[in-house]
């Protein structure tokens, strides 16, 4: 259990981890390129460690000093391995696409919360450009088996970027051309990264056009992670004044900042700047009176990883808030629905659970409480930034699954153990 003191005022700059998302492509990428890179910065979290140990397993050399890695890729893998994916969606749908392709048998497995999510949403895509995929019962462990894959066109019904990412992948081993389209464009780090590696590859709207192509080694530095500058930028505006540094504000992850937009939350984007592809800024976040929203499915995929942050944020604004068209929080690390509805009730919020989302109603205050986090980092450190804000503070229960993302999330918070 975590101990949760409330304050009254909260304020600091904080140098955050990099993004987990960038960290994960960085490594990956560069394990499957020609040559050296060094990736600068990388969040050294969990789930980007079991990226690092399937590279290695693959044959990939990388070494490790602090946050910074040395990555010798190697563009041909090694066969017959056991990919231990642990905690990670990222790392085991984006490689199921990026092996399929390898003509190698590999089996792709995780720890009990991944072996529940779903994976034919990766292997049927994957299906289409030919690749041998099977999974078990529609869920990790996931066997792939040796396939001459061929180009394409896939429309994917729900807007994913690790399902898009995986087709991606899978395309760069595809004889002709595969071009992967989804309704509403989500985040585009994989693009970014593969064309300043010497891809072929096109974006044009919500469709990315690939075709087959070798790899070279690429050094990334990789900007601070606005999913996790988002509980610090959250604490500004409910208690006080904070500024998160360097923090990558790709278009297609600043749904954030969208919401802020709605919600009346002041802020600013200071010291912008342009780092390896990604754009980065300095967030200044300030106390601020919030109003209730409403947000559909086109506003989910920036803002996914944020939506349980936003739904609190939303138990403290003047007003009935109503968020829809997130139906793919049901299938994260947990039932983020649920557990983010429950969340919020144990605080002595009011929040009923949609199919696809929720309804909120705002208070000035939450009384606080005990949060269960599931084992789910997301719902761990927004319970914390419920708590800290609250009226009497609580308790965390489970708090450990935050080294997942954010090995020192409770660190710069500033609380101690309890």
């Amino acid at each position: 259990m975590q101990r949760i003191d409330a304050r009254e005022y909260f304020s600091g700059e904080f140098d955050l981890p990099g993004d987990k998302s960038i960290t994960h492509r960085a490594v990956m990428l560069n394990s499957g390129a020609d040559g050296e890179a060094i990736v600068s910065n990388a969040l050294m979290g969990e789930d980007c460690l079991s990226t690092c140990r399937c590279m290695r397993a693959l044959g990939a050399k990388i070494d490790v000093d602090g946050t910074t890695m040395r990555v010798r890729g190697t563009p041909k893998f090694q066969s017959g391995v056991e990919l231990d994916c642990g905690n990670s969606g990222t790392t085991i749908r984006l490689l199921t696409g990026f092996v399929s392709g390898k003509g190698i048998e590999a089996k792709l497995y995780g720890d009990e919360s991944l072996s529940a999510r779903p994976m034919k949403r990766v292997s049927d895509p994957l299906s289409l450009l030919g690749a041998n995929v099977k999974t078990t019962d529609g869920h990790a462990p996931v066997y792939v088996s040796p396939a001459v894959l061929h180009g394409a066109d896939i429309s994917l019904s729900i807007s994913s970027a690790q399902v898009k990412s995986a087709a991606i992948l899978a395309g760069l081993s595809a004889g002709g051309e595969t071009r992967v389209s989804e309704p509403v464009k989500s985040r585009d780090h994989t693009e970014r990264m593969l064309a300043a590696m010497g891809a072929n590859i096109c974006v044009d709207g919500n469709s990315v056009t690939v075709k087959r192509s070798e790899l070279r080694a690429t050094d990334v530095c990789v900007p601070s992670d606005i999913s996790s500058a988002a509980y610090f930028m959250a604490l500004g505006a409910l208690k006080g004044k904070t500024l998160c540094k360097n923090v990558g504000v790709n278009s297609t992850r600043t749904g954030i900042l969208s919401a802020f937009d709605k919600l009346g939350v002041r802020y600013s984007l200071l010291n912008k700047r342009v780092s390896a592809g990604e754009e980065t800024a300095d967030i200044l976040v300030e106390k601020s009176p919030m109003r209730a929203i409403e947000l559909g499915y086109q506003d989910v995929p920036a803002m996914i990883d944020e939506l349980p942050l936003i739904a609190l944020l939303c138990a403290f604004a003047d007003g009935e808030s109503r968020i829809t068209g997130a139906k793919e929080l049901r299938v994260k690390e947990s039932d983020r629905i649920r557990t983010t509805a429950e969340l919020i009730r144990n605080l002595g919020g009011e929040c009923e659970e949609l199919p696809d989302g929720f309804v909120i109603r705002g208070k000035k205050s939450l009384r606080g409480g005990t949060i269960d986090s599931y084992l789910d980092h997301r719902i761990a450190m927004t319970g914390a930034i419920g708590l800290l804000a609250s009226q009497n503070g609580g308790y965390v229960a489970r708090p450990e699954c935050c080294a997942i993302s954010f090995p020192d999330f409770f660190k710069k918070l500033d609380v101690k153990n309890g």
